[in-house]
């Protein structure tokens, strides 16, 4: 499917750039931005730089919605809820890997425990959980990268549709533009497992993220320029572009993308529940894109009709404008 989506896409980006292996250890959608599913987003932003977004100096084509969509109907309509722990979450992880591998990515698994908690309300168990990660061949985890992530797992009572399956779905909407076109770096894709609380302190959650970061050699952290995790990006009418402190390069880079995509967004300062974190509390730099709240929010109707195409194609276009080669 994500073959011959890539094969008609016209792309924004000019012309790309190990082995299956174990790897090292938050209404009805239309295209229109007025759509009920924007009807539960905040209107207002919750703080941070607002962005006037400049006519576009290419105008974006080859992010598909529409293939975005169809991997949120995927995930939360036909999986539906996927704890990191449990036989959903694989069969959603097996299939994200299917995706990756037939847009010629080479894909590996990295395995990582979980403990068991409570997860917003519900128990769960501990076991083991897994990151898929995606890579462009001949891509080297030493030299200079960006890595685009977003968390695959939801909490127990949620299809999550918006959370997370639409970071997902613009994740795989973007990796198949870019298979097919040449980024200004090479990009690592993740989808990441047990995001999701498991408690109520910070170390009780972000798992999969830290779990990658813990097994990035001093020299692959070198290399590292910049990591987006995607994380409820399909409700609203602006994008969010979250900084773990007051502000970040990755988020000034971000908002940089979105003035030349013509796309609106804003800054959200002290942004840290996302994977992107477990970056940034490390040191390396990172930002995320998404977080309007909604009404469904873990919640057994987090599903499709929640999700609005519009608000994802936003930040599809975003992301592809900070993935592209800069002139």
């Amino acid at each position: 499917m994500w073959r011959m989506l890539a094969s008609l896409a016209l792309v924004l980006l000019a012309a790309c750039s190990g082995p299956d292996a174990e790897r090292r250890a938050d209404p009805g959608p239309s295209p229109s931005a007025s759509s009920p599913g924007d009807t539960t987003a905040s209107a207002t932003p919750r703080g941070g730089t607002t962005v006037t977004p400049e006519p576009p100096e290419v105008r974006p084509r080859a992010f598909d919605e529409e293939a975005a969509y169809a991997v949120v109907r995927h995930l939360a309509g036909t999986i539906g809820p996927r704890p990191g722990t449990s036989p959903a979450y694989t069969r959603a992880a097996d299939w994200v890997a299917g995706e990756m591998r037939q847009l010629g990515y080479r894909v590996s698994r990295q395995r990582f425990p979980t403990p068991g908690g409570v997860s917003w309300g519900v128990p769960v168990p501990a076991g083991e959980s897994v990151n898929v990660v995606a890579t462009p061949p001949g891509f080297d985890p030493t030299e200079p990268h960006l890595v685009v992530g977003a968390h695959l797992d939801t909490v127990p009572q949620a299809p999550g549709a918006e959370d997370n399956a639409s970071g997902v779905g613009v994740v795989l909407a973007a990796a198949t533009a870019a298979a097919e076109s040449r980024t200004r770096l090479p990009v690592a894709w993740v989808a990441f497992g047990s995001e999701e609380p498991r408690g109520e302190t910070d170390d009780d959650h972000h798992y999969g993220s830290r779990a990658y970061v813990a097994a990035m050699g001093p020299a692959e952290r070198r290399a590292l320029r910049g990591m987006v995790s995607l994380d409820r990006v399909g409700v609203g009418a602006t994008v969010p572009v979250g900084s773990a402190g007051d502000t970040d390069p990755v988020q000034r880079e971000l908002l940089d993308a979105a003035r030349r995509a013509g796309v609106p967004a804003y800054g959200d300062p002290f942004q840290r529940s996302s994977d992107h974190w477990s970056f940034v509390r490390a040191g390396l730099p990172g930002a995320r894109l998404g977080s309007t709240s909604y009404a469904a929010y873990h919640s057994p109707a987090d599903r499709p009709a929640v999700v609005n195409r519009a608000q994802l194609q936003r930040t599809g276009r975003l992301l592809l404008a900070w993935l592209a080669p800069r002139p």
